[in-house]
Order: structure tokens, then C-alpha cells, then sequence
């Protein structure tokens, strides 16, 4: 059962459905406004960690991704487009290695 944390954006409209669709049955989010978000983390049962670059201050990118880095937690970036999240998650080197190995 992979799960995804998505930081950045205050709501993410039809985007659990789309990520679902593509094999991560629990979606995570953290828009990222809020100050306190920082000191949160990433909780532990996350499998992939995907930022939204257009919607997340500069400090809480750099703490999520020392942290994803501590937890050895794949990191991708996108824009909020499906698009631009899709590439991100599936044309990458990786070939989506998370959702294989369901």
C-alpha cells in the first residue's frame, strides 16, 4: 500500500483521485502555510514525498528534503498541473520503482 505526503497547496481538488489511479491508495497532505508545518516532518509511514514547487516557501522545501533524506524517502518536485505531477512521478529514472513493488 504506497502511500505519498504532497507539500505545498492549500487544496489539492482531484488530485488523490489521480494519484490513486496511478497506485497510491493513501495520499498525505501538508500545504505548507502555516509556520508549524516545518517542525512537523514527515511522518514515518510515508513511501514517496512530492513537493509542489509554486505553492511552498523556500525553508520548508529545504526541511522536507533533508528530512526525505534522512528517512531515504524518493523526493520529487512538480507544479500543481497533473501534468507537470505525472511526469514527476512516473517518467523518471525510476520508472515509478515505488508503485513496482506493490
Amino acid at each position: 500500500m504506497p502511500s505519498i505526503l504532497v507539500v505545498g497547496a492549500d487544496h489539492l481538488g482531484n488530485m488523490p483521485e489521480h494519484l490513486a489511479g496511478i497506485g497510491f491508495d493513501e495520499v498525505m497532505h501538508m500545504s505548507g502555510r502555516k509556520c508549524q508545518a516545518v517542525r512537523k516532518g514527515i511522518p514515518e509511514k510515508v513511501d514517496a514525498v512530492l513537493v509542489l514547487t509554486d505553492y511552498v516557501n523556500h525553508n520548508l522545501t529545504k526541511v522536507i528534503k533533508q528530512r526525505a533524506k534522512e528517512q531515504e524517502s524518493p523526493i520529487y518536485y512538480a507544479k500543481r498541473s497533473w501534468c507537470s505531477v505525472k511526469q514527476a512521478l512516473c517518467s523518471c529514472a525510476e520508472e515509478c520503482e515505488i508503485l513496482r513493488k506493490q
